[in-house]
């Protein structure tokens, strides 16, 4: 497993428009991290459901990446808990299972007071070999 290496980070040109950063904090481990903001949320004043689906997304992907090799998304989904109007909004994912072409991730976002607000299951389709 490598940790951090250039591609685990690659830039993701939506996430970042979105205000989405996303890192790995260890091996099999992504987070996707997004500072509340007029442009994230829905006309509600909540946060965008489509907010929740990238983190969840971005952070899957990023902890699937730690074992080197380069990962696209195969199916999604998420459960939403509650909702979020102002604040950081952090979605944490862990590898749950790594075979020879897929990977699972599972995923939960929180917010700055660690109260949950939605749960994803995602699986990566790898696209390159070690």
């Amino acid at each position: 497993m490598t940790e951090n290496t250039s591609h685990t980070l690659l830039p993701n040109a939506f996430a970042l428009f979105n205000g989405i950063q996303t890192s790995s904090p260890g091996p099999d481990r992504g987070e996707s991290v997004l500072h509340l903001g007029p442009n994230s949320l829905n006309p509600y004043g909540l946060l965008h459901g489509g907010a929740y689906y990238t983190m969840a997304d971005c952070a899957g992907g990023c902890a699937c990446r730690t074992d080197g090799r380069y990962y696209v998304t195969l199916h999604g989904g998420i459960d939403f808990i509650r909702s979020a109007r102002s604040g950081v909004v952090t979605a944490r994912a862990v590898v749950r299972h790594r075979g020879r072409s897929t990977c699972q991730a599972a995923v939960d976002i929180t917010d700055e007071n660690g109260v949950l607000l939605a749960t994803g299951d995602f699986t990566f389709f790898c696209i390159s070999q070690q």
